[in-house]
C-alpha cells in the first residue's frame, strides 16, 4: 500500500453551550468545533478523510495567565504547523507509518518548542484521524475491522517495547461493543437537584438541566465528578451527589476528575484522607470509586516527589493520569509512578490510545488481578464526527463505558445545518432521534437505560456514515487548500 496527503483544508462550527460548562480553571459558554477535511491518494486513489473536534480552552495548556484568544491562536497554530508538515510527508507503506513520521516531526518541530507535547499531539490527532478514516474508507472496513486485521499496520512495539511482535487483536475483544453505557459528566457548576437550578437560569429546551433529573431522564448508572478545588466546596458536593445516588434505585459508579488542581502529591494525599473520615463519604468512595483522574498538575504529577509520596501511601486510591499522557512513553513512567493507568481521548491520539489498552491488558494477563486501566474520556465531543469516530475506538478497545457530555452541554445537533441534521438521523438513527417540543427541533443523542447504541458507528469506516459537504462549513481563514 501507499499512503500519501495532498490537500487538507479546515472548517468549523461555532458552538454555543446551552448551560455553562465549568471544568478545572474555565468555563466554557462558547468553543468552535474544528473540522479537518484532508484529501489522500491511496494506491494511486483519491479519498477523503474528515476529522474533527473542538478547540477546548484551558485543558491543553492548564495556564490561568494566558488569555483564551492566546490559546485559541496556539491551537492553531500547532494544527497549521502539523498541517504543513503532513503536506511534505512523502509516501508511506502504512497509515500507521505515515502517522509515526508525522508525530515525531511535529513533537520535536522546533517552531513548536515551548508548547506542551498534548497540545503538540492533538494537531497530530486530527490530522492521524483524517488518514484512518480515508483509510477506513479506501478499504471499505469498518473501523474495528482494520484494527483487529492491522490492515492498518500498527507496530505496537514502537510505542510500548513490551508488546513487541504481537498484534492488538491479541489484546482488543473479538467484536466492537454493541452498545455502551455513558458516563455522565457532572460539571462544577451543575446544579445536583432541580431545586438548585435558579429560575432566572432554567432552561426551556426541554431537555434536563440538573444532575437529579439528568439520572431519571437517562437512567444514568455511572457518573465523572468534577472535585472542586476547595476542600469544603467539595465535600458538600459530593455528600450531596452521594445521598442521591444512595437515594436511586440505580447501582452508580463513578470517577473523580481532580482536574489538576492539585501542585503535589502531599497536598492530594492530605485532602483525600480528611475526605475519608467522614463517614459517609468513605463508604461512597470505597463502594462506587472506579478511579482518580489526574488530580496533580502535570508538572509534578510524573514527578520523583510525587512517586515517593504514593510508594509510602498504603492506602494510595486507584488513580489514572489524563492531562498528563501527552507523550508515547506517559503511560509506562505513571505506571512506574503508581498510576494504574491513563485516559483514551481521540485527541491524545488513536494510535497511542490502542497501544496504551493493548499495554493495560498485557499486564493484566500477567497479573493474579486486573489492576491497570484504560478508561474513555470526552472532550466535549459532538457529532457528526467527532463523537462517532470517539465511539468507534471506543467500541473497539471494549469500554462499557464512556464519558460523555456534548449531549449534557449541547442541545444535540442543532448547532448544525439542517442538511446535516437530516443526515446523521438517516445513517445513525440507532444513535440520534428527533427531539421536538413546541419550540425545538433537532437531532439528539438517543439514549435509553443509560446506553447509547453503537450499531450504525460500528458499521461505518471510522463511525460517521455520512457524506460530509465541506461548502457546509466556515472556511477558517488562512487555511486555503
Amino acid at each position: 500500500m501507499s499512503l500519501r496527503v495532498k490537500a487538507i483544508e479546515l472548517r468549523k462550527v461555532p458552538i454555543s453551550t446551552r448551560m455553562p460548562f465549568r471544568f478545572g480553571i474555565t468555563t466554557l459558554t462558547k468553543v468552535d468545533y474544528l473540522l479537518v477535511f484532508a484529501d489522500f491518494e491511496i494506491d494511486g486513489a483519491q479519498v477523503r478523510g474528515i476529522a474533527a473536534d473542538v478547540l477546548a480552552p484551558k485543558w491543553f495548556t492548564k495556564n490561568p495567565e494566558i488569555d483564551i484568544s492566546i490559546e485559541h491562536a496556539e491551537m492553531l497554530s500547532v494544527i497549521s504547523t502539523a498541517r504543513r508538515i503532513a503536506l511534505e510527508i512523502a509516501e508511506q507503506p502504512t497509515t500507521f507509518r505515515w502517522w509515526k513520521e508525522l508525530y515525531e516531526r511535529v513533537m520535536n518541530c522546533p517552531d513548536l518548542t515551548r508548547l506542551p507535547p498534548l497540545l503538540k499531539g492533538f494537531g497530530v490527532s486530527l490530522l492521524e484521524r483524517a488518514a484512518i478514516d480515508a483509510f477506513c474508507r479506501h478499504a471499505k472496513s469498518p473501523f474495528h475491522k482494520a484494527v483487529r486485521s492491522n490492515s492498518l499496520g500498527i507496530q505496537l512495539g514502537e510505542i510500548h517495547t513490551e508488546l513487541l511482535s504481537t498484534n492488538p487483536s491479541e489484546y482488543l475483544p473479538e467484536k466492537p461493543a454493541a452498545r455502551m453505557a455513558i458516563r455522565h459528566t457532572i460539571g462544577l457548576s451543575d446544579p445536583i437537584h432541580d431545586e438548585d437550578v435558579l429560575e432566572n437560569e432554567r432552561l426551556d429546551d426541554g431537555l434536563p438541566q440538573s444532575l437529579e433529573t439528568c439520572m431519571q431522564w437517562y437512567n444514568i448508572r455511572y457518573l465523572k465528578i468534577k472535585l472542586p478545588d476547595s476542600f469544603d466546596e467539595a465535600v458538600e458536593r459530593l455528600l450531596s451527589i452521594a445521598a442521591l445516588v444512595e437515594r436511586s434505585s440505580l447501582d452508580c459508579k463513578f470517577t473523580l476528575d481532580g482536574n489538576e488542581c492539585f501542585k503535589s502529591a502531599a497536598a492530594f494525599r492530605n485532602t483525600w484522607e480528611a475526605l475519608e473520615l467522614n463517614s459517609q463519604l468513605s463508604r461512597f468512595l470505597a463502594d462506587r470509586l472506579i478511579a482518580v483522574e489526574q488530580p496533580l498538575h502535570r508538572d509534578t504529577a510524573l514527578s520523583n516527589d510525587t512517586f515517593e509520596t504514593f510508594r509510602n501511601w498504603s492506602s494510595l486510591p486507584r488513580i489514572i493520569i489524563d492531562e498528563s499522557d501527552g507523550e508515547l512513553g506517559s503511560l509506562r513512567r505513571a505506571l512506574e509512578v503508581g498510576y494504574v493507568g491513563t485516559s483514551h481521548k481521540n485527541c491524545k491520539g488513536v494510535f497511542k490510545g490502542i497501544a496504551n489498552a493493548c499495554l493495560t491488558r498485557y499486564l493484566n494477563q500477567r497479573s493474579t488481578s486486573e489492576q491497570c486501566i484504560c478508561t474513555g474520556e470526552d472532550l466535549m465531543n459532538l457529532g457528526p464526527v467527532a463523537l462517532l469516530q470517539d465511539l468507534a475506538v471506543g467500541a473497539t478497545l471494549g469500554f462499557q463505558h464512556m464519558e460523555r457530555n456534548g449531549h449534557h452541554f449541547v442541545a444535540g445537533l442543532s448547532p448544525f445545518h439542517k442538511i446535516v441534521q437530516n443526515q446523521c438521523l438517516e445513517a445513525h438513527g440507532d444513535l440520534y432521534r428527533v427531539f421536538e417540543t413546541t419550540s425545538y427541533q433537532y437531532p439528539s443523542l438517543a439514549i435509553e437505560r443509560g446506553e447509547i447504541s453503537l450499531v450504525s458507528v460500528n458499521r461505518a469506516p471510522f463511525g460517521y456514515a455520512i457524506d460530509l459537504d465541506a461548502q457546509l462549513f466556515e472556511l477558517v481563514d488562512n487555511f486555503q487548500r
